[in-house]
């Protein structure tokens, strides 16, 4: 079964009305892969304006949110905040949320589980440290994530999952479609096992870790790589190449 393939744009702590304007005046005018589902992760302080000038084609995510709906938790926003600016995803589980801000499993699992009951779709991340790879225990480290998140999704048809290796962000190294793809079908395996047969069929899971306009197809190839979770490359022209892909 192929499955819709889905590229997500992370735009991070970048951009400002202008350059991101200009950016989405590009996506706009672009020609797109009708087959591509296309979700825009802007700050949030810029997810009404993103929502307000980006094509209805293109879907908007926030790149985190909070685990309640409201009240006493400064500087967080909430699902039902994003819901109100017409944002229908969010990113949980980033390794930067993970990783330079202390985000626990436990915490990212009922961000999951919150930001589900509330309507929003989910774009969960996990993913392992070099140290990790080079101690060969990127299995253990992204079962148990993944496990983390299993346990709070009922509603399987709202999430994507994102296996993005740490040491690959931002780094300029890219796991090979090779590495990609072993991780990609061995988390579909542990889907079928612990999950349901169902689901491992369906779930799309998406690469991240310095994805390219160079790299895009040979990655978008693989057959466990139903897309793409892109950083950098997503601010800059070349994100339209990486959503044609598969064109």
């Amino acid at each position: 079964m192929v499955l819709k393939f889905f590229v997500g744009g992370n735009w991070k702590m970048n951009g400002d009305k202008k350059s991101l304007g200009d950016l989405i005046t590009t996506l706009n005018t672009a020609s797109l892969n009708d087959e591509t589902e296309v979700v825009c992760g802007a700050p949030t302080v810029y997810l009404d304006f993103a929502r307000s000038n980006l094509d209805a084609r293109i879907g908007v995510a926030a790149q985190n949110c909070y685990k309640v709906a409201k009240g006493a938790f400064t500087g967080e926003i909430s699902p039902v905040m994003i819901k109100d600016c017409g944002v229908e995803w969010v990113i949980l589980g980033h390794s930067e949320r993970r990783h330079v801000f202390g985000e626990s499993d436990e915490l990212i699992g009922q961000k999951v589980a919150h930001a589900l009951e509330s309507g929003l779709g989910v774009i969960a991340c996990i993913g392992e440290k070099l140290e990790e790879r080079e101690a060969g225990t990127t299995e253990e480290v992204v079962y148990a994530q993944t496990q983390a998140i299993a346990d709070n999704v009922k509603d399987w048809s709202k999430v994507v999952l994102a296996y993005e290796p740490v040491w690959a962000i931002g780094t300029g190294k890219t796991a090979s479609p090779e590495q990609a793809q072993e991780v990609h079908e061995k988390l579909r395996e542990w889907m079928r096992a612990n999950v349901s047969e169902a689901v491992a069929d369906s779930v799309r899971i998406i690469y991240g870790g310095s994805v390219t306009g160079a790299n895009c197809k040979e990655l978008g190839s693989q057959n466990d790589v139903d897309g793409f979770l892109v950083g950098g490359a997503s601010l800059k022209p070349e994100f339209v190449d990486i959503i044609n892909a598969r064109a």
